[in-house]
């Protein structure tokens, strides 16, 4: 099999919550107690810190692993979901996982995939965690995919937990109350092992407490300990509680005899993108016009976008936008700018909403705009109106920002 063959089977006979949706959701772990068992437990022959949360993970994982890089370790990085490529998944030190060990992995396990129906999830988490075991890693940063008790990734004994904040999004998986919710994130939580809680926030603070009591576990919550303020390369003010979390989370790494220098800090905020190939957040991808595009996509993730817009000086505002077909529209057009011109447009996958459904629906909310066959050409037409002192914003949707990167 070829890489692309290799792909191509995987997204073709495996479920993926990013593109089908809840019918690619499984509610507990044993596939992957399975597959760990199976794999002769990788995730064991690595140390880690394991980072969840509704908004800004993605983000705060980046940071931490840039930072031990710059301190001199090899660090392993998992996340998602990927944007152009797959192997953006898994990373040693921001080079992507080979395309022989993805075909190999793949070809080796295939006929255990098949028979106990592993998700495109289960897959990949076992693919990351033997990949990293081969590899003498220091460390890796292990990013949940979606809630953290339930999550497949919820095998590892971490060094650190983090969780940079909870907000109402898979409320369909999680619970619809930020306390419930709150509840699922704080099953990564581990007996004696430290927790970092990115944003004190009044509906959550009594959950993870009694929690993290229950576990005899440190909890430390970085918004309140932290004053320090650093610069980062992760434009956007947005960044500014990441920041905080990826630090705490660095200094409670410290304690437990990593070195790690005040100036490694530095350095690796400031060297985000270079050291581990981060895109996506609040990326500039040209002058004039201005044009950004971000992944943002649930209400908080959007507000913190929306608050950024706002800085920014512009003559109009341009909106390339485009969403999946389970989101809630009701939940965050209220903070959706009413004086933008939009581009509808649907992501190219499976569950990518209707456009002309997405405009209907915006259109009871006085937001107005032209439907596209594309977000390309979505796109291509907002650079064709825009004027050079305007600004374009893409997003709605990670699946929208991936096809214009």
């Amino acid at each position: 099999m070829t890489y692309k063959d290799t792909l191509n089977w995987m997204f073709a006979q495996l479920p993926m919550y990013q593109r089908q949706g809840k019918t690619a959701f499984k509610k507990d772990l044993s596939n992957t107690l399975k597959l760990a068992a199976y794999l002769s437990h990788p995730e064991e022959k690595f140390r880690s810190v394991h980072v969840a949360g509704t908004n800004g993970k993605g983000s705060t994982s980046h940071m931490i692993a840039s930072v031990l890089q710059e301190a001199g370790y090899k660090v392993g990085l998992y996340t998602s979901p990927h944007l152009k490529d797959f192997r953006e998944r898994i990373r040693i030190n921001g080079k992507p996982i080979s395309k022989q060990f993805v075909i190999g992995f793949i070809k080796k396990h295939k006929s255990f995939f098949k028979e106990n129906q592993l998700s495109f999830f289960e897959m990949t988490v076992g693919m990351a965690f033997d990949y990293f075991s081969k590899k003498d890693l220091d460390i890796a940063i292990i990013e949940v995919g979606m809630g953290g008790r339930l999550d497949s990734t919820n095998i590892i004994l971490p060094e650190v937990s983090v969780i940079t904040n909870i907000g109402l999004d898979h409320t369909q998986f999680l619970g619809d109350t930020l306390e419930l919710i709150a509840g699922e994130k704080a099953g990564i939580i581990k007996p004696n092992i430290p927790i970092v809680i990115g944003e004190t926030q009044s509906a959550t603070k009594s959950v993870f407490d009694k929690i993290a009591k229950e576990n005899s576990c440190k909890i430390v919550y970085a918004d309140i300990v932290l004053n320090t303020k650093y610069e980062s390369d992760m434009i956007g003010t947005y960044q500014e509680k990441n920041i905080k979390t990826a630090v705490q989370s660095i200094k409670e790494l410290v304690l437990q005899g990593f070195q790690i220098s005040e100036e490694n800090i530095k350095k690796g905020l400031l060297n985000v993108v270079k050291n581990t190939g981060l895109l996506g957040r609040w990326q500039i991808l040209n002058d004039k016009p201005k044009v950004v595009c971000d992944t943002g996509h649930n209400r908080e993730g959007l507000t913190y976008i929306m608050k950024q817009l706002h800085q920014e000086a512009y003559k109009n505002l341009h909106i390339v936008f485009g969403v999946v077909n389970d989101k809630d529209l009701s939940s965050i057009v209220d903070i959706l700018p009413k004086k933008a011109y939009y581009y509808f447009c649907k992501p190219n996958i499976p569950r990518g909403k209707d456009v002309d459904k997405l405009k209907s629906e915006l259109l009871d909310y006085n937001i107005k705009g032209d439907c596209y066959i594309s977000v390309d050409e979505a796109y291509k037409t907002a650079l064709k109106y825009a004027f050079k002192d305007d600004l374009i914003f893409i997003g709605g949707s990670t699946f929208v920002v991936a096809e214009i990167i």
